[in-house]
């Protein structure tokens, strides 16, 4: 009876943490496929709700790249930004952590109705070291989740993470996220979907959700019903 909670992480785990993750993918961009790459010039690449290589594909296109020559550097971007977020993040983002989140986490350690993973569009290197120097790495374990550097389209990552928890059922598994992108890859996978005003929208561009909270103080006695 154990649920899977498929957590996002930026604007549903932590908050106002993408500076240092947005420059190490610009720069990867750059030593991959040219430093005469104008990037500061594109304009209009969303990027909330959206995997690594979905955005770098756009920016990249907006600055004349072949799409073939993006396939086959996809790698190489992901090994470039995972080496330079690393130079790049602040080694203490534990003041980044969404309020309530460290205690809603540790609550559910030793509770065997809930597992943990994630689903993010953050290559897997950089969404880990994110989480570890927030102080909250510990809550998710290895080899588990759906990550960008996995698929770039978004709605893929949920069956994924499912496959690696063992197949797991869907009627036992829940995104939890922050952006209208979190809410359609679940219903993609024919999943329930509990949503968090902690990012960039409110309730109303969220109303697609199963549930819509407004952060860990609200999530505790949702998790509690569901």
């Amino acid at each position: 009876m154990t649920l899977l909670l498929l957590w996002d992480i930026d604007g549903t785990l932590l908050q106002r943490a993408s500076d240092a993750h947005a420059r190490a993918l610009h720069r990867a961009l750059r030593e991959v496929h040219g430093d005469e790459l104008r990037l500061e010039d594109v304009r209009g690449v969303e990027a909330a709700g959206r995997t690594d290589g979905a955005i770098a594909r756009d920016l990249l296109l907006a600055c004349g790249v072949d799409a073939g020559a993006i396939d086959q550097a996809i790698e190489a971007v992901a090994h470039a930004c995972a080496v330079a977020y690393a130079e790049y993040c602040p080694a203490d983002l534990s003041g980044s952590v969404s309020p309530g989140i460290p205690a809603l986490l540790e609550s559910l350690v030793d509770d065997e109705r809930y597992r943990s993973s994630l689903v993010t569009g953050n290559f897997e290197p950089v969404a880990r070291m994110k989480l570890e120097r927030a102080g909250i790495g510990r809550h998710f374990e290895p080899g588990q989740g759906g990550f960008g550097t996995d698929a770039e389209a978004r709605e893929l990552l949920p069956p994924l993470a499912r496959a690696r928890a063992g197949d797991w059922p869907r009627e036992r598994t829940v995104v939890i996220g922050d952006t209208p992108r979190d809410v359609a890859c679940a219903r993609a996978d024919g999943i329930r979907v509990v949503a968090v005003t902690t990012g960039p929208f409110d309730a109303a561009a969220l109303a697609e959700a199963d549930h819509v909270v407004d952060g860990a103080a609200g999530l505790a006695p949702l998790l509690e019903r569901l």
